[in-house]
């Protein structure tokens, strides 16, 4: 079995909690309305914005990140009957300061302490993902933030995995790969990455080309994957 040096997240539902945003929000006083159809919200939020990076992808009409997440806001408050552009700016400026996932430090902590490289891979643009990593106070745990900016296509292009391999000069093998998205984390396992399906919602394993090597609820257990447990 080959060793793992590097352990590669994706950022945003793996490491960062997306729904924060929403929920952290509607808990807010005067905000009834919105309180009533957070989760809603969220989901279509999430959901748009990954169709619409796809979509991109496939037509090469590339834009960065930040604005796939506003038409992805716009598209869910509009289907919630939310036309508020002052609950719109609040969501989009929340999105800077996502949550860590609560095992996340510690985890990431582990793992460098074990000798392992540590690193995010992402759609976010690097302004998004710099504010999002300053906000959880994990930058010192992470030896870089990749971003698919670098070059101008989203996720699931392999150009985008490519990345990992340029930026440590590992081979594919030598990763793990950690994603909450199942057709990311199946991906990367058709691509060579060792793999870790993050399904926190027990949903069921996507029909891709590839299969995560590994499913778990939650972050907890990673250390223990790198280090060959």
């Amino acid at each position: 079995m080959t060793k793992i040096t590097t352990c590669i997240f994706d950022a945003y539902g793996t490491l960062f909690d997306v729904a924060a945003a929403a929920r952290e929000l509607a808990n807010e006083p005067g905000r009834e309305a919105f309180c009533a159809v957070w989760q809603q919200v969220a989901n279509d939020w999430r959901l748009k914005q990954l169709q619409y990076s796809w979509l991109r992808a496939v037509a090469r009409d590339h834009c960065d990140f930040w604005n796939v997440t506003g038409d992805g806001l716009d598209w869910a408050l509009e289907r919630a009957g939310l036309a508020d552009a002052e609950l719109r700016e609040a969501l989009l400026g929340l999105y800077w300061q996502l949550s860590a996932y609560p095992e996340v430090p510690a985890m990431l902590a582990a793992l460098k302490a074990a000798g392992v490289q540590t690193g995010i891979l992402s759609n976010g643009s690097p302004d998004m993902l710099a504010g999002a990593v300053q906000s959880a106070a994990i930058g010192d745990v992470l030896d870089a933030v990749l971003s698919v900016e670098d070059v101008g296509v989203f996720k699931p292009d392999v150009r985008v995995y490519d990345l990992v391999g340029q930026h440590f000069g590992c081979a594919p093998g030598e990763v793990l790969f950690v994603s909450a998205n199942g057709w990311d984390a199946a991906f990367g396992a058709a691509y060579g990455f060792d793999t870790l399906w993050v399904n926190r919602a027990g949903e069921p394993m996507d029909r891709l080309s590839g299969q995560p090597g590994r499913v778990a609820s939650d972050l907890t257990g990673v250390p223990g994957i790198a280090g060959g447990e």
